[in-house]
């Protein structure tokens, strides 16, 4: 059951990437070889200019085990779930770095540097995540959130994590994207909450206060992604069958989503960290390299977008 397909960094990423610059990038904790052979292929396809943060003679020693000079970069030594996250965040707080790499650090550990009141690199937005998944041969990208950082988002939360995922979707080239706001049903159902919700984003994003793009629900899964069970259904809203961004009711949903698409489908499942100051490439251990790349790349077009160019 399990796909043998190999996972692909997405060709349309590489092409728009040609496009930009390298943004220099605070890999934190790149004091393990997993993170630092992330660093390093992101560095060869000219995405990222790696600014290395841990232990600095384990960073050099591991770069010689690999074979990589890093002679020309910079080396920051600070090493430690504290440290290391401290360090990127204030980078990037003083503009001296426009994206952030998780390397070998608990996810917690960062992301409490980034959301700190003092000293984090906090937005008027909540922080979300979303999923970019593309599978191999197919053009069709869709993205999912949030499966990663809100557990059970409320209304307020909700609408944060479409705006931020609309962000995203404008930064790759998708000027008007459809949002799906699923739940287990097209109806809205007291019995079911995360209906009600859904209706009450929809209805915020039609009062104006959400920008360029289509957002409609409650969608049942399949109602959002296809165009025959949207029909059968007698569905006519221009989202229905034909989503761009899913965003989920809770992670869990979120969390089963991407990594039932990953190991069955061989999708592709760049994570990348919106409502920030700047993008935050959020990866995994267990992230087949193709998909650290390509959450390099779009943290690498957030970051251009952000910027304007």
């Amino acid at each position: 059951m399990l796909s043998t397909l190999p996972y692909e960094i997405p060709p349309y990423l590489q092409a728009l990437c040609e496009t930009v610059p390298a943004v220099k990038t605070a890999v934190t904790g790149a004091d393990h070889v997993i993170a630092l052979e992330s660093a390093r292929q992101a560095t060869e396809d000219e995405l990222i200019i790696p600014v290395l943060i841990g232990d600095g003679d384990q960073i050099r020693r591991l770069a010689r085990d690999i074979d990589w000079d890093i002679a020309r970069f910079q080396v920051i030594d600070a090493a430690g779930e504290d440290k290391a996250p401290e360090t990127a965040v204030a980078l990037a707080r003083n503009g001296e770095v426009d994206a952030i790499m998780k390397g070998h650090v608990h996810t917690d550990a960062l992301m409490a540097a980034v959301v700190n009141r003092d000293t984090g690199l906090r937005t008027d937005r909540r922080l979300s995540h979303t999923f970019h998944m593309t599978i191999p041969g197919r053009e069709r990208v869709l993205m999912i959130t949030d499966g990663a950082v809100n557990v059970t988002p409320d209304v307020t939360t909700k609408i944060d994590i479409v705006k931020n995922a609309i962000d995203l979707a404008h930064a790759l080239g998708n000027k008007a994207p459809k949002v799906a706001m699923l739940s287990g049903t097209e109806s809205v159902l007291p019995a079911m909450p995360s209906s009600i919700e859904a209706a009450e984003v929809v209805k915020v994003a039609a009062a104006g206060e959400i920008k360029n793009a289509l957002v409609d629900g409650p969608f049942a899964f399949d109602n959002a992604i296809s165009p025959d069970a949207a029909r059968l259904k007698g569905m006519t809203s221009p989202v229905a069958g034909y989503a761009d961004i899913l965003v989920v009711p809770n992670i869990e949903t979120g969390n089963g989503l991407f990594k039932m698409m990953a190991h069955f489908m061989s999708a592709t499942a760049a994570g990348i960290v919106m409502g920030a100051k700047v993008p935050i490439m959020l990866t995994s251990r267990a992230d087949p390299p193709q998909a650290r790349v390509a959450a390099a790349a779009l943290a690498t077009l957030v970051a251009a977008h952000q910027q304007g160019n």
